[in-house]
């Protein structure tokens, strides 16, 4: 795989990508409710990332959603920004050899990405003082926000894959420069 390099005008592509997520999170999925719970839309980003660019940018384009997103929670700041840190690296360094050509791999990834974040979000709100993290139906929110995300992953990376520019499928070179 030829390695592709981040440019400014990915960086910008990046914060349209994130502003864009943040409108359509805080206008449409709020409002769209499934058993009670309302999809997490913003998690798609570090997913998408992580998996066409890799862990670095992975980290880097959860982080910028996750302050995005925060900004506007009551939630303590920061503890998305981490989350989607922590999941854009994961999904970057777990996908880094699997094959992009199976059409419903990104589906997966992002089914079970999407359920540890969510997880992972109520463990750390719980350990910073937010217990009311770990007294909603988990298992409900997490299969809401799983399944919603898996379907739409594969249109979340497209998107993804336009703002890190040319290159598709291939990975970032590691000392490529933020």
């Amino acid at each position: 795989m030829e390695p592709v390099t981040v440019t400014a005008r990915s960086r910008f592509r990046l914060v349209l990508v994130v502003a864009l997520f943040v409108v359509v999170q805080e206008t449409v999925a709020v409002k769209l409710r499934i058993a009670g719970f309302h999809p997490e839309l913003m998690l798609l980003v570090p997913i998408a990332a992580g998996m066409v660019t890799g862990p670095r940018e992975g980290a880097i384009a959860g982080f910028l959603a996750g302050i995005a997103i925060d900004l506007l929670l009551p939630t303590p700041f920061g503890l998305t920004a981490l989350v989607g840190c922590l999941t854009g690296v994961a999904v970057g360094r777990a996908t880094g050899s699997l094959t992009r050509e199976v059409r419903w791999v990104p589906m997966l990834v992002a089914l079970a990405a999407s359920a540890g974040a969510v997880m992972l979000y109520a463990v750390l709100g719980a350990v910073l003082g937010q217990e009311q993290f770990l007294r909603v139906n988990l298992a409900g929110l997490v299969l809401v926000v799983a399944l919603v995300n898996a379907v739409l992953a594969p249109a979340a990376q497209r998107v993804v894959r336009w703002a890190l520019g040319p290159g598709g499928e291939t990975r970032l070179a590691s000392g490529s420069a933020w």
